[in-house]
């Protein structure tokens, strides 16, 4: 998964878990807290993000480090997700209600046809940040960077109405 421009400062701090990151632990069917991935030291996080995750050999050496990185820092392994929970991750063929309610609430119209022309990674980070009951600080930045033109963003919508740090 490659690194958005919207999560710029991000990658700077790694003071949240970028995208390319979620995806890798979805793949591994790991989850972290973010305080769990604040714990980690600073090179930990950068190890991490550019971790090789394109093989299955690779994705497993990958869910091995994070289990063992967390458990060092936290004292507990984390969970890991359900074959369900996995393949829910990355189940975004046909755009989610929620993603458009919510893309409809920050003041963006996505509809299937503009899902259609985005990526895959485009399609996660979306279903990420606003598939959710609330929707994640970057959902608004991600629509768009991601829809550009096709943006039809409300000037009179306020951005990141629903604001959650993780």
């Amino acid at each position: 998964m490659r690194r958005f421009a919207f999560e710029a400062e991000i990658y700077e701090t790694l003071s949240c878990i970028p995208m390319a990151v979620r995806a890798k632990l979805d793949r591994a069917a790991v989850k972290i807290a973010l305080e769990q991935w604040l714990a980690l030291g600073m090179a930990e996080r950068r190890w991490l993000c550019e971790h090789p995750t394109a093989t299955a050999q690779e994705v497993e050496s990958f869910a091995e480090s994070v289990c063992r990185l967390v458990a060092q820092h936290s004292g507990a392994a984390p969970p890991r997700l359900s074959s369900e929970q996995q393949q829910s991750a990355f189940a975004n063929a046909q755009l989610p209600e929620r993603v458009a309610a919510n893309a409809r609430l920050c003041g963006f119209e996505l509809d299937a046809a503009a899902w259609a022309r985005l990526d895959d990674d485009e399609r996660y980070a979306l279903a990420k940040l606003g598939g959710g009951q609330r929707v994640r600080r970057n959902f608004a930045a991600a629509l768009k960077e991601f829809l550009g033109a096709d943006a039809e963003r409300r000037e009179d919508q306020p951005q990141d109405q629903h604001s959650d740090q993780g």
